[in-house]
């Protein structure tokens, strides 16, 4: 798909459903008794593989009127696949499901696409395994295709050497089925999704400084839930309208959960004229409508605690970068080389391409600002935050700007392109 060069952009939009929340919705819905109702929830690849995956294991879930329903067995109530459960390209969905199937009484495995099956599993396999589970990666390299057998499950404190949500919420999930108190402390607090709906499904969870805390509940109930817009898909319509030259976006029902929305800090500190309207909180997941108009930006530091917050938007925000006067330095960001791609080389490299000054480090990148981009061919490997953050970049940029693989954007967003066309 061939970008180039935008005057200006104008008008409203609405972002799809966030896709953490959506995942979560699902799988805690399946295993709550009585029926889950979803509004707002993301129609994206990696969501459809989660219910996609629950169906194999004898969960009803329909859609009427836009509204996903998903009625729920218990705890228990789950059944085992007759193939392997297809996770295609969602980490999330392999991750958090991991969990959950450590404490059922049958076996399954979990595979995906070739990009899912070189990401890390490691870092789920060892606290699952210390709680007694019997989790294997079938070709030997921490990697799907995992083999799960159900077991009875010991409660553990498991003290997690990285800040990642999908991390905590495996042992937290598996949690449901062990014989105690399960805790998870992280060096640095990431996304809360998990313990907040736990909780709105009558789960007994805790959550103090970087520690969160489960004990087994009898039952979950189902829930009415309201799916908030998803910051990191609204992060390449704030980037575009702080850098596309005579732009004002209202951005609608936006999530800002403080532990994700690490990018609006840091385009509040690199200047941005960015308004919070119709603040709302609904169950902990508190929403605002975001006004962005073209801004005068300049370079910031981005590190230590923020970066969990923002972990999804760092390939938009080193765009943002290259248009604000002064050097932006990203570090602590080594987790951007196990995402779909090695975000931290592709940026680098397609940013440079385009005429951009960017340094990558072993753990981000050093972006020296204020110098114009021209087009380029990009070749996002299937990654979908490369593909919607060079569509950015291209319409801000001289000549064309051609992006290969831009379909993968159905991954998170599949009218991403048809919106972006909407503003200009």
């Amino acid at each position: 798909m061939i970008f180039t060069r935008k005057q200006r952009l104008l008008g409203e939009i609405i972002v799809p459903g966030d896709k953490s929340i959506s995942h979560r919705a699902v799988m805690f819905g399946s295993l709550a008794e009585g029926t889950t109702e979803i509004h707002g929830f993301l129609k994206g690849a990696d969501c459809l593989s989660t219910i996609h995956c629950f169906q194999q294991m004898g969960i009803s879930i329909e859609e009427k009127d836009n509204t996903i329903f998903v009625h729920g067995k218990g705890l228990h109530g789950l059944t085992g696949p007759s193939k392997t459960l297809d996770v295609g390209n969602s980490g999330t969905t392999t991750r958090l499901m991991s969990g959950i199937l450590c404490g059922q009484n049958f076996t399954s495995v979990l595979s995906g696409d070739d990009s899912l099956n070189s990401r890390p599993m490691k870092r789920i396999m060892t606290p699952l395994s210390l709680m007694g589970a019997d989790i294997i990666s079938l070709n030997g390299n921490g990697c799907a295709p995992l083999q799960i057998t159900g077991k009875p499950l010991s409660a553990i404190h498991y003290q997690s050497p990285v800040a990642s949500a999908q991390v905590k919420s495996a042992v937290l999930l598996a949690g449901l089925y062990a014989d105690g108190i399960t805790s998870v402390t992280e060096p640095v607090l990431s996304r809360n999704h998990t313990e907040l709906m736990l909780e709105s499904f009558g789960v007994p969870v805790t959550s103090h400084d970087k520690t969160a805390t489960v004990c087994p509940p009898e039952s979950l109930q189902g829930q009415k839930i309201q799916v908030p817009g998803d910051i990191s898909s609204a992060a390449y319509f704030i980037v575009a309208g702080l850098i596309t030259p005579n732009s004002e976006i209202l951005i609608k029902n936006v999530g800002i959960n403080p532990t994700r929305a690490g990018i609006l800090k840091v385009c509040e500190a690199m200047g941005a004229d960015l308004t919070y309207l119709n603040v709302k909180d609904d169950k902990g997941e508190p929403t605002a409508d975001l006004l962005v108009k073209t801004s005068s930006l300049h370079s910031t530091v981005i590190e230590g605690d923020i970066i969990p917050t923002l972990i999804d938007e760092l390939p938009v925000i080193a765009l943002l970068a290259c248009f604000a006067k002064g050097t932006t330095v990203i570090r602590d960001a080594q987790e951007l080389k196990v995402k779909e791609s090695n975000r931290i080389d592709l940026m680098a490299t397609h940013l440079s391409a385009m005429g951009a000054r960017v340094i990558p480090t072993d753990d981000g990148m050093v972006i020296e600002g204020d110098h114009p981009l021209h087009g380029a061919e990009i070749h996002c490997k299937y990654d979908h935050r490369i593909a919607m953050t060079f569509a950015i970049a291209g319409i801000n940029a001289d000549g064309e700007t051609n992006i290969i693989d831009s379909d993968c954007v159905k991954v998170s967003y599949p009218a991403f392109f048809e919106d972006l066309e909407k503003l200009s």
